[in-house]
């Protein structure tokens, strides 16, 4: 969870800490039928992690089950098989927030980057996330980072662009801010049940 010291502030809502499960279930039951703006999506199984290939059919596979429900699918990397996660979201007919997963390993980040532009450049995406929480865990300086969302801005300029981070790193970054077409802020609600939230404000 991206939470500092000093920065976690609880966001407004609703308090679910007196519903029994099986009200909960109720809940959950109806926010899916009534369908969801956009769903993170992993294509990873059980077993599997961020580093192995994935393969178009498991990719289908999950994509066939979460597609009925939502109208866009966010993915996190665009290497090692991730790539074919906004094209399969293109069969189902869903809208794409693509993100180049950005680490302190350049080379790697040389590719997601080359990934990322060339999915836009192909028409997979309709928005491009340039890092996902890179400040918050101290991977880039702010300097790395603008580098690479100009270049991507620069290199894609029909499509829109934006960075995934805390929702306070862009209060403490607004030349970050500055430089996004949409900013991309997660939210954590407080409590015991805390979900990544990613806002698209456009």
């Amino acid at each position: 969870m991206s939470l500092r010291i000093g920065k976690h502030l609880t966001l407004a809502g609703t308090d679910y800490s007196g519903k029994s499960p099986e009200q909960l279930q109720s809940l959950f039951n109806q926010t899916l039928e009534e369908g969801m703006h956009g769903l993170c999506y992993s294509a990873y199984e059980e077993g599997q992690q961020p580093g192995e290939i994935l393969t178009v059919e498991q990719i289908r596979r999950r994509m066939n089950i979460i597609a009925p429900y939502t109208k866009w699918v966010r993915s996190f990397s665009c290497i090692e098989g991730n790539e074919l996660v906004p094209k399969v979201a293109r069969e189902f007919g869903l809208k794409t927030l693509v993100g180049a997963w950005l680490g302190k390993d350049q080379d790697l980040n040389e590719k997601e980057i080359a990934g990322l532009i060339q999915l836009a450049k192909e028409g997979y995406v309709d928005i491009a996330a340039v890092g996902n929480e890179v400040l918050y865990r101290k991977d880039l300086s702010e300097e790395q980072l603008l580098e690479y969302i100009h270049r991507v801005k620069k290199a894609i300029p029909a499509v829109t662009v934006g960075y995934v981070d805390a929702y306070y790193e862009f209060t403490d970054c607004p030349e970050i801010t500055a430089a996004c077409d949409v900013i991309l802020a997660n939210c954590y609600p407080s409590g015991r049940a805390a979900i990544s939230i990613t806002h698209w404000f456009i």
